[in-house]
């Protein structure tokens, strides 16, 4: 009987095999290619998932379902929309608080929703040194909540000071909650997010699953920074945890960084990010005076949170760019560790430059990946040639990400200038519209602007060298 069912079987496939796998096809193109049409902005992605499901039977849909669509943005859309409920409205549009950066204020505010505040104050702390004992301290005198984000967090010098302060914070009654990125911190195992759990601490791992249909996630990292100390107090920037940002500790792979102390109204934009997301991956809605007590303006700068992500926040922080640059009259200061922006971000600076702004951007000498190194000498030739200046920081590794406008404006956060941070990281950056703490940031810029980066030096290059690099920046959409 088996041996008849399998002979029918074979007949009927035989028969009809042909026509199911190619309705199949079809049916699953179809599906794809009206999936696209309805939610893909980018025309080259939108071409290229639809080729791929018409050329490639099953295969093609199939990777179209694991990494083409955006499962995120509806769960985080929810979320945000009920926080954005909460803000008290924004000043009308007539109204603005900064009157030589009126524009650019605007456009953020319609970016992001947010008002920008008044009354605080931000102060820079350079690597580790300076910033962990500032980050340990706050948390020893913690009263009722702290809010920590990480998108690495090592248990060794740097990491095991932090995981006991936060144990002994639980421990005396507060309330603390930790994100570790579910990649960033180690996939298969995280001895941090093993120790706190045992030690009691509520933390999570961000887009981690050990399920195959949730693999997809893999690719979107919670890249944010951030520390909240009772709603009053904030710190943000590019710093991980780790001891390779500790100077003192001599590590044979280190890492320079900025970080910032935050006080003022602010820091309830910095609070709401950190509560969304731990909303977005626990479910548990963060509220009241422990989160959000009534602040009181500690300085003169005026700033604004701004956010990006895979999420509802997909492409602001690139717009903000597109603004900034589009708003410089006289200078364009920038740090980043990766230089690997699209071609707008590249066409926007190099109209700067044209129009006789000054655009000083500061690489690292070397990056901690060498493919990124090749990539961005292939990808600043139209720049320099349109006048702008390219500088090599100096070792060791230079992991900050600044920037500043003529002077009065400036930007600090965890969003770098290459693809991963604009279009597929969960970012937080802050701009600051203050002219003494950006001077202070100019000349922070300034001082790591080392060998200049020439067209006579690129071309200089072995041949073997620019194929390579020029090979290597086709993958710029997935560095």
């Amino acid at each position: 009987m088996a041996s008849f069912s399998l002979w029918a079987f074979q007949h009927f496939w035989n028969a009809y095999g042909a026509i199911i796998g190619t309705a199949l096809h079809v049916g699953l193109a179809v599906a794809v290619t009206v999936h696209v049409l309805l939610h893909k902005r980018d025309v080259a992605a939108a071409i290229g998932w639809m080729g791929l499901a018409w050329l490639s039977p099953i295969i093609g849909p199939g990777l179209y379902w694991l990494f083409g669509i955006n499962r995120v943005r509806r769960r985080a859309y929810r979320i945000s929309r009920r926080y954005a409920a909460r803000r008290p409205p924004p000043p009308p549009m007539g109204i603005l608080r900064s009157e030589k950066y009126a524009a650019l204020e605007r456009a953020v505010g319609v970016l992001t929703r947010r008002p920008t505040l008044a009354g605080n104050s931000v102060r820079l702390l350079r690597n580790g040194d300076e910033a962990y004992p500032a980050m340990l301290q706050a948390m020893a005198e913690a009263k009722v909540s702290i809010g920590l984000s990480s998108y690495i967090f090592v248990a060794d010098e740097a990491g095991n000071p932090f995981i006991a302060a936060l144990i002994a914070a639980k421990r005396r009654g507060v309330e603390v909650r930790v994100i570790i990125d579910g990649l960033g911190s180690g996939y298969f195992f995280s001895p941090a997010v093993h120790r706190l759990a045992r030690g009691g601490v509520n933390v999570v791992r961000f887009l981690h699953s050990w399920l195959p249909w949730r693999m997809a996630f893999l690719n979107l990292r919670n890249h944010k920074k951030i520390l909240v100390v009772d709603g009053r107090l904030g710190f943000i920037g590019g710093l991980n945890i780790s001891a390779q940002n500790l100077k003192a500790c001599d590590p044979r792979s280190a890492v320079r960084d900025m970080h910032f102390e935050v006080k003022g109204p602010v820091v309830e934009q910095i609070t709401e990010a950190f509560v969304t997301d731990w909303e977005f991956a626990t479910g548990e809605e963060l509220r009241g005076l422990t989160w959000f007590p009534a602040h009181v303006e500690s300085g003169k700068a005026l700033a604004r949170v701004v956010t990006s992500g895979p999420d509802q926040d997909l492409e602001k922080i690139e717009f903000m760019f597109l603004q900034a640059i589009g708003s410089a009259q006289r200078a364009i200061k920038v740090v980043t560790p990766y230089f690997l922006p699209d071609e707008r971000l590249v066409a926007a600076l190099e109209l700067a430059a044209m129009r006789g702004v000054d655009v000083d951007i500061v690489i690292p000498e070397n990056s901690d990946h060498k493919i990124m190194d090749w990539a961005v000498m292939a990808h600043i030739a139209p720049l320099l040639i349109a006048g702008a200046r390219f500088w090599r920081a100096p070792q060791p590794f230079e992991h900050a990400k600044l920037m500043t406008i003529d002077g009065g404006w400036s930007l600090v956060g965890s969003a770098n200038w290459d693809q991963r941070s604009l279009r597929l990281n969960f970012e937080l950056n802050m701009e600051i519209y203050d002219p003494d703490f950006t001077a202070m940031l100019s000349e922070k810029i300034a001082a790591r602007q080392g060998t200049e980066v020439t067209l006579k030096w690129i071309y200089a290059r072995p041949f073997w060298m620019r194929l390579r690099n020029r090979a290597v920046r086709l993958l710029l959409p997935y560095l």
